[in-house]
């Protein structure tokens, strides 16, 4: 899972009323299957965390520049507060239209003879959008998930799209941010910890599980989430306060 890049400058909605958001976006949109993604909504603003359908997200790509490199590995796995649904989990391989990086390859495993016969993204897009219609999404680190796809499509259909998600490592930063505030913190060397994957999984006592495998990673975005909101928040807390 590469985590290091800028997120595109992806227009968001003003406020946290992402419903309102998907109903104007819907409006715009050209593409039928974009356009139904929209129609099937999102969750209100208001809803608390316990009733909230979510579904975890990883990505592996061919490189770190959403302009330029491209999808090659998906996995998903919808989950609650208190269970992940491990049987509707999907994973696809994806033929990305360049060639692998041989950096890349080192990272994520995922070889040249492994995509020969993957399908196109734009195959898999309808599933996918399927999958992820009407839940939140959750990441960790959104440049890599929400960037790369609104790139890919605005270069393959001349039409981006646009989706809420929950960051698993915007949160960690918070907390780890909050935990060395303060000058007697200062003085007494603590320093905000690492944020990535495994280190913050770590911290919440989870197992460790071998990255840069979609599924793995999304299996292991899901259960940080479910720690984090155990540890930092209310089951009753908003949807609205964590989505972005």
């Amino acid at each position: 899972m590469f985590k290091k890049t800028n997120e595109s400058q992806i227009p968001v909605a003003p406020t946290k009323d992402w419903q309102t958001h998907f109903n104007a976006l819907m409006e715009d949109s050209k593409h039928g299957h974009i356009k139904r993604f929209y129609s099937t909504g999102t969750i209100d603003q208001n809803t608390p965390l316990k009733d909230v359908p979510f579904l975890a997200l990883d990505f592996e790509t061919t490189g770190l520049n959403s302009d330029k490199d491209e999808i090659i590995s998906i996995g998903l796995v919808p989950f609650d507060l208190k269970r992940i649904y491990l049987r509707q989990s999907k994973q696809w391989l994806i033929k990305p239209q360049k060639a692998l990086n041989a950096d890349s390859v080192v990272i994520h495993g995922i070889t040249h003879s492994e995509l020969q016969y993957a399908p196109d993204i734009m195959n898999v897009l309808p599933e996918f959008l399927d999958a992820i219609a009407g839940k939140v999404c959750v990441v960790h680190y959104r440049q890599i998930e929400r960037s790369f796809l609104d790139s890919i499509l605005k270069r393959r259909i001349n039409e981006g799209i646009q989706f809420p998600v929950i960051d698993t490592l915007q949160i960690e930063w918070e907390v780890q941010q909050e935990y060395a505030a303060g000058f007697m913190n200062r003085l007494k060397g603590k320093r905000p910890g690492s944020v990535r994957l495994a280190k913050s999984r770590k911290r919440y006592n989870l197992p460790t599980y071998t990255p840069h495998d979609a599924l793995v990673d999304a299996i292991a975005t899901a259960e940080l989430l479910q720690a984090q909101v155990a540890h930092h928040f209310s089951p009753d807390t908003a949807i609205e306060e964590l989505w972005l």
